[in-house]
């Protein structure tokens, strides 16, 4: 499927975004400096709230090294860039500077990216941009009393996954509890699995969180075991999970984040990531842009109002193709779907038996812009 992205009309937002980050930057790092006038980020004057086009004119450096004032200073404007993912560093910050954007200040530094692998180099730059973006967005969502952030009651999501894996189950499970800033509920589809084997109870006992579980024949098309589970969710979302894959602990949180400033009816990942089991190999394909409008995210990934999702009708009552057909009726509905970054999941990749689609292990290392021995993910999946 080839990897673009599909222009969406839609009012400007009052601040900027990480929309638009790009992975590899043309040019070395720039000064954000403090003057009477207020701050100039690479020479040009800046604003309290940064807009798109300022942050346009910035997105080609590799980052900005800032140059605090002894003094105490509005830092809106700072907060401004780390919220569009504009990667900052500063080795020292005055105590008057939050301790949280300090701390996360001086962990990158774009000077030692010289010299090292540019595929390497480029990772480390964007997960610190993911790191900052976080706190940054996280903050201006709080004074504006968002859902999911400080100080106000944690989003309700139920994760829906279908299982014919019994054995993956328990792994399933764990990275679902360990979701952070969200409240979840888990609905599972055995689909064609006894919920009195032993793999099925044993996961379920020793998952702290609440565990709806509905049995399928194996005969029941797999778009149609989701929409069972489904219609038992509660939460204001729905999220797809699947058994197989990898995903960090704000995995739920930076989608509900990514819908909040892009004003997305669905979000989802970029399949940036492939652990290709049978070869011990992880490849990552950079030809999936992050933080754009598409018609196309990580089908394990889909996050979406549980009142949007009844309103397209479901997921397709199909074999496979579930989730291609989801996005096409989602967008031919006229759905805004955004594709954030993908840095905190990773696709498992077994036999092509093993999946719903069917693509041999040599397609994967044909696409991938990197490949490295092992299982590799971002640090942003924090893999123990």
């Amino acid at each position: 499927m080839p990897a673009q992205s599909s222009p969406v009309p839609i009012s400007p937002p009052a601040s900027a975004t990480p929309a638009g980050f790009l992975r590899t930057p043309a040019e070395g790092p720039g000064e954000l400096t403090w003057t009477e006038r207020g701050w100039l980020a690479a020479g040009e004057p800046l604003g309290d709230r940064p807009g798109a086009t300022e942050i346009a004119r910035l997105r080609p450096l590799r980052g900005l090294t800032v140059r605090w004032p002894s003094a105490e200073v509005p830092v809106g404007a700072v907060l401004g860039l780390a919220a569009a993912g504009v990667p900052l560093h500063a080795a020292a910050s005055p105590a008057w500077v939050d301790p949280e954007l300090a701390r996360l200040l001086a962990a990158w530094t774009p000077e030692e990216d010289r010299g090292g692998p540019r595929s390497v180099t480029d990772l480390r730059r964007e997960e610190h941009s993911v790191r900052l973006r976080r706190l940054a967005l996280r903050r201006r969502e709080a004074t504006t009393g968002a859902a999911g952030t400080a100080g106000t009651a944690e989003p309700e999501v139920s994760v829906v996954i279908s299982s014919m894996r019994p054995h993956l189950l328990g792994s399933a499970l764990a990275q679902i509890t360990r979701q952070r800033l969200v409240r979840a509920e888990i609905l599972l589809g055995l689909h064609g699995v006894p919920a009195g084997r032993e793999e099925v109870r044993r996961a379920v006992a020793e998952c702290p969180l609440p565990v709806t579980v509905v049995e399928a024949d194996a005969e029941i098309p797999f778009g149609e075991v989701l929409n069972l589970v489904a219609a038992r969710a509660s939460g204001e979302y729905v999220a797809k999970w699947d058994d197989d894959d990898w995903y960090g602990p704000e995995h739920l949180a930076d989608l509900l984040l990514a819908r909040s400033y892009a004003g997305a009816d669905i979000v989802g990942v970029a399949p940036e990531f492939f652990y290709l089991e049978p070869l011990r190999t992880t490849v990552r394909r950079t030809d999936y842009t992050g933080e754009v409008w598409s018609d196309h995210v990580a089908g394990g990934t889909i996050l979406l109002e549980r009142s949007r999702l009844a309103e397209v009708g479901g997921f397709p009552p199909l074999a496979g193709g579930v989730d291609a057909g989801l996005l096409k009726a989602a967008h031919a509905a006229g759905a805004r779907i955004y594709r954030t970054h993908g840095l905190g999941y990773v696709l498992r990749r077994s036999v092509g038996a093993d999946h719903t689609w069917r693509l041999p292990l040599a397609h994967f290392l044909r696409v991938a812009s990197n490949q490295w021995r092992g299982f590799r993910p971002s640090l942003i999946l924090e893999a123990s």
